[in-house]
């Protein structure tokens, strides 16, 4: 069965000097100020898409490989990821730079980076990205 997400974002004004708030259907998220300069300039207090799809990039690796480690049989105590978007303006998104930690009982480092690769190429935000953006995975097992 299909599951569907909707976020909303209303903007005012040009692009440059303009803003927008987006919201997400389900209130888990407050609503967030997203502008053109965080986007380029990083500002506080305001977000931007690649923020927001690093997010997105880095729960859905998480569970693909908590999904896959448990599958082999060794499921994991923890698990921390991040997801590092790169844009550059003009031009796009251009990277997705996942660095994940593990604490996972009964694997070693080389077992613990091929789950993490199948990862980074099997989640569905990387199956969205791939052939667009490059997506790089470093895996240390702690």
């Amino acid at each position: 069965m299909a599951n569907e997400s909707r976020a909303t974002t209303v903007w005012e004004g040009d692009l440059t000097s303009g803003r927008g708030t987006m919201s997400v259907e389900s209130n888990v998220i407050p609503d967030v100020e997203v502008t053109w300069g965080a986007r380029t300039d990083r500002t506080p207090d305001t977000t931007s898409p690649e923020e927001l799809l690093a997010g997105a990039h880095s729960a859905c690796f998480n569970m693909a490989l908590s999904a896959a480690l448990g599958k082999a049989g060794n499921p994991p105590e923890r698990l921390v990821t991040s997801a590092t978007v790169t844009f550059v303006a003009g031009e796009g998104v251009k990277s997705s730079q996942i660095v994940v930690r593990g604490r996972v009982p009964g694997i070693d480092q080389a077992a613990f980076e091929e789950a993490a690769r199948g990862a980074g190429e099997g989640c569905p935000i990387s199956g969205a990205l791939q052939g667009n953006v490059e997506i790089t995975v470093e895996a240390t097992l702690e």
